[in-house]
């Protein structure tokens, strides 16, 4: 199977939309579709699962019902999330597809990896041929490569010389240094909070009567009170709210590395018996006073001092 391939005459933007399972319920956003090789129809799809939606889940599209931006298909939410992890990236392999298969129950249909089969070494042939050429087209480089250089020669003038050295080029590559995975999960803890509460407390006070003074009940009877007595008692619940938003991104940061790597060049020596003062001829040596003590100090020709 193969990713985002548009060929065929079928409506690939359709399936990026909602997956809903077979009991109405909202599994999460289509990440990518996946392709028959063969006929172009869409085979898969990867829905995006767990926290932030960063796990992606292949579902099978067989019996899928596509509508209002909504794919609905004939399996639960617990079974979407339980299927086999794959790699949503590149290509699904036979071994892959075949565990995907097995585990929703599908029976396979193995003629689409005979025709890939097929097409598979038609593919190896032409690159084989491709190859070939290649190679023979790089042998006719290296041939004109090699007259460059005796044409370039050529021109030189009787005494003079080339003086090669190998120069670093440097560039850059991006790879991957790892990955973060961000998870959150439930942990209990006791809180202590002090509340105020009241409570009412019987009081008993004894104010005499004073002489003359009339009051009810001038007679001698029994009789009996009753005085309610209330209090306050904390009564505790609870409310889940939010108190932190935490965000993911990420930012380059540039650093300067140092790249430390051998360099080969040419060193030219001039040797000969040649006496100026008989008139035979002169050496002349034009180059810069500070590449003479190189040179001179460069005592096993290897590019440093020392």
């Amino acid at each position: 199977m193969t990713e985002n391939i548009n060929q065929g005459t079928y409506d690939y933007d359709r399936y990026y939309g909602v997956v809903v399972d077979s009991e109405g319920n909202k599994v999460g956003d289509v990440g990518q579709v996946y392709l028959d090789d063969a006929t172009g129809r869409p085979e898969w799809v990867t829905v995006r699962t767990g926290l932030f939606g960063m796990k992606e889940t292949f579902v099978p599209l067989r019996g899928e019902n596509v509508a209002n931006g909504e794919i609905h298909v004939p399996y639960t939410k617990d079974q979407i999330k339980g299927a086999p992890s794959i790699d949503p990236e590149g290509h699904i392999t036979e071994a892959e597809e075949a565990e995907l298969y097995r585990y929703y129950s599908i029976e396979q249909d193995l003629s689409a990896y005979q025709n890939r089969d097929e097409r598979t070494d038609r593919v190896d042939v032409d690159r084989t041929q491709a190859a070939a050429a290649g190679t023979a087209a790089a042998g006719t480089a290296d041939v004109k490569r090699d007259r460059a250089d005796v044409d370039r020669d050529a021109n030189l003038a009787d005494g003079d010389i080339v003086r090669h050295e190998e120069r670093l080029n440097v560039g850059k590559e991006q790879v991957e240094t790892g990955r973060v995975h961000i998870r959150k999960h439930v942990v209990n803890e006791q809180q202590s909070v002090q509340v105020p509460v009241s409570r009412e407390e019987l009081r008993v006070e004894r104010t005499p009567i004073a002489d003359g003074e009339r009051v009810a009940g001038g007679r001698l009877e029994e009789g009996d009170t009753e005085v309610v007595l209330h209090e306050e008692r904390p009564v505790v619940s609870k409310e889940t709210v939010g108190v932190e938003k935490v965000s993911v991104g990420k930012e380059t940061v540039t650093d300067n590395q140092t790249v430390t790597e051998n360099v080969a060049k040419e060193r030219i020596e001039v040797e000969g018996d040649v006496d100026a003062r008989a008139g035979r001829g002169e050496v002349r040596d034009d180059r810069s006073v500070t590449d003479k003590v190189k040179d001179k100090l460069d005592r096993d020709n290897d590019g440093k001092i020392g």
